[in-house]
């Protein structure tokens, strides 16, 4: 054994007389104590002097402090090691030495000479012989692998207490045993009202008895389970939340505790629910879209397949909202649409189903209707609602639609089917009397095809070239000379010949073609009328203006004059009194138009319904009678519109002449110009420069 010190007795006989006496036998045994305490292996002893000298030190302190005997005999205690409240340590052992008690038990956080942080349970114990203090005798334990492990589970304790986790803990019956705050703060209950009771009764959220049973069953087998439970809060308030379960097992795999991890995912799913009605519903009515009536539809005709029930689509397109978009913006046509949806859901079941299919189409589901009368009700009542004019930011306007409809199982089998059929009699109604509906039936589909089939051959002919223009010349009464060329449109279909715009021009506007088509007439007809020029004739070509064009029309004026270098007065263009009365941009664009130098005349003039005061702001320079006048001879209505043109300044032509009568009439009543069989044949353009030669 390593000497400690000199002789471990000396640490006592320094200070007993080397004579025996009757005390000798406890000396013995206090020699024997110290000699046992350098072989303790847990309990590093050390002893000082009033001095603070070391006197003893055992094998356990060389292993706890680093130091061996020879480094700590005879030195200071406090360079072997000091104390991290120094202080505090040094007055307890001066306590010691004044009183001879030995000092309480307590950890003390220790730094050796090594650098090392120790935590040690100490005491001091005093020799006393003559009622004098003679030595004090240290004992310490290394404590510090506990310190740590209460810091750990002061931690624990902490992030159990503090997380924001709402975490639950319970005993082998499934009994809490802890619950943190966060807990406490979800399900609306103190834990003094938790401990004890059963966790199921406690969470009050498993009304599903097999999802209770499958979950302890998961987590028993595989140690965890997870999922999203139907909670209650204390008070009976329902909230989704999301509990994770984990089984906690002993060394020998046997399960002891549970711990359970609740969230209230009530905000994730309110998110999630937005996320979905978003995917769901159309953004600016709100309606359901194309993806929720997919699934509506599929529902209610398997629905319908079964209880062997009926069911109606009602394809709903508004009659002239392009028009609203083009001259009044978009911003009023969104408002329009909103208000167009808000009624249609007025007219439904809250089982039927509005949808906004497209642009301006909506979709209406019947589910589970009696009869095809039912569907006829309904669509009665949309027209009628829509037939009410809607006041948005100032502006009044006429609102109407056009609706098909198509019956399960009669019209189809399939959505697709059905879906189309209404269409093909959606496009009946509009094409026979807006602000109508018609059923689809079996005749409809073979003329839907044949439409499809022409408006694919118009896409092709304005790819190939295959329009061109006539031209009707417009005559002076008094010196029956041609003054204008009207532009008229044709297309020369391979299959059948030349053919006029009535047979073309609807598909061509339902599928959209229109402004290109009218750009390519603007562009040929000045390019025509620059030809003649050059030929030296200085005739006016007129073009008639199409509603799909009429909102772009300056931008495509200036790039026609500009592409053929025809001067502006060259060009005289034509607007109906119905599309002037249904565009309120139309003051606008006529002065935008006005500037650019072009002529304007007003069509058809007599079938609409012209304001005075209107035509007054427009600077229009010519207006047109409709050939009905001049057809029945009407002098009055005649003589009526000279006179007012004349009062505002404007040149009139009349329209449909055919008759030298007619002619003679017109002169009568001081008409400038006429036009019709009377005049001259319509011609190509190619011809003409011939014909005026």
């Amino acid at each position: 054994m390593e000497q400690t010190a000199t002789t471990s007795e000396d640490a006592v006989d320094q200070e007993v007389h080397p004579h025996h006496h009757p005390a000798q036998d406890a000396l013995d045994l206090i020699s024997h104590l110290i000699g046992a305490m350098e072989l303790t292996p847990l309990v590093a002893v050390h002893c000082m002097d009033h001095a603070r000298n070391v006197q003893f030190w055992n094998d356990s302190c060389r292993l706890l402090y680093g130091i061996d005997g020879d480094g700590a005999l005879g030195k200071p205690l406090n360079g072997l090691y000091t104390f991290e409240d120094q202080a505090a340590r040094d007055a307890i052992l001066e306590q010691v030495w004044q009183t001879g008690q030995p000092s309480p038990a307590a950890d003390w956080r220790v730094r050796t000479a090594d650098g090392r942080d120790l935590w040690v349970y100490s005491m001091l114990f005093p020799v006393v012989r003559g009622g004098v203090v003679r030595q004090v005798f240290c004992m310490d334990v290394d404590v510090t692998a506990r310190k740590q492990l209460e810091r750990q589970l002061n931690l624990a304790a902490q992030v159990f207490e503090y997380s924001r986790d709402a975490i639950v803990l319970m005993d082998r019956q499934r009994r809490i045993i802890a619950a943190n705050h966060a807990y406490a703060q979800v399900t609306g209950r103190t834990e003094q009202q938790m401990l004890g009771h059963d966790f199921i009764s406690v969470q009050s959220g498993f009304e599903d008895t097999e999802l209770c049973h499958r979950m302890w069953r998961e987590v028993d087998d595989d140690g965890y389970w997870q999922g999203e439970i139907a909670s209650r809060r204390a008070g009976g308030d329902p909230f989704p939340g999301w509990l994770a379960l984990t089984a906690i097992r002993d060394a020998q795999g046997n399960i002891t505790n549970y711990m359970g991890i609740l969230s209230d995912i009530s905000d994730r799913k309110k998110a999630e629910e937005r996320t979905r009605h978003l995917a769901e519903h159309d953004y600016l009515t709100d309606l359901p879209n194309r993806v929720l009536l997919q699934d509506r539809l599929s529902q209610a005709l398997a629905a319908a397949r079964r209880h062997q029930a009926m069911l109606a689509i009602l394809y709903i397109d508004l009659d002239h909202f392009k028009q609203v978009n083009d001259t009044l913006g978009h911003p009023v046509g969104d408002a329009l649409l909103k208000e167009v949806a808000a009624r249609l859901v007025r007219c439904v079941r809250g089982a039927d189903t509005v949808s906004r299919y497209g642009g301006d189409e909506f979709l209406v589901l019947l589910a589970d209707i009696g009869g095809s009368g039912q569907a006829a009700h309904v669509a009665g009542s949309i027209l009628q609602a829509l037939a009410q004019p809607c006041v948005v930011e100032g502006h009044t306007l006429p609102l109407s639609a056009s609706i098909g409809i198509s019956i399960f199982p009669g019209d189809g089998g399939s959505i697709d089917e059905l879906i189309a059929r209404a269409d093909v009699a959606m496009y009946h109604a509009k094409q026979n009397r807006r602000n109508s509906f018609q059923f689809f039936n079996p005749h409809m589909h073979a003329q839907a095809s044949e439409r499809a089939g022409l408006e694919q051959r118009l896409r092709a002919a304005l790819a190939a070239g295959e329009f061109t223009l006539h031209y009707q010349p417009e005559i002076d009464v008094r010196t029956g000379q041609p003054v204008a060329m009207e532009a008229l449109l044709r297309w020369c279909d391979p299959q059948r010949g030349v053919q006029a715009p009535q047979h073309f021009l609807p598909v061509a506007e339902a599928a959209g073609l229109m402004p290109a088509i009218s750009q390519w007439v603007l562009r040929e007809a000045c390019g025509a009328a620059q030809r003649w020029r050059a030929a030296g004739q200085d005739l006016v070509v007129a073009v008639n203006v199409s509603p799909a064009q009429f909102a772009q029309l300056p931008h495509a004026v200036a790039e026609a004059l500009a592409a053929t270098g025809l001067p502006p007065d060259g060009l005289e263009l034509e607007l109906t009194e119905d599309l002037l009365m249904k565009c309120h941009d139309a003051p606008a664009l006529l002065q935008a138009l006005h500037a650019q130098g072009v002529r304007l005349a007003i069509d058809d003039f007599g079938t609409g319904y012209s304001q005075l005061g209107l035509l007054k702001t427009y600077p229009v320079g010519k207006l047109k009678i409709d050939r009905s006048f001049t057809g029945a001879h009407d002098g009055a209505a005649i003589a009526a519109t000279v006179a007012m043109a004349r009062s505002l300044h404007m040149q009139v032509t009349a329209e449909g002449v055919e008759t030298a009568a007619q002619l003679d009439l017109l002169r009568s009543h001081g008409c400038d110009y006429y036009q019709g069989l009377l005049a001259e044949r319509q011609v190509e353009g190619g011809e003409l420069v011939q014909l005026l030669r």
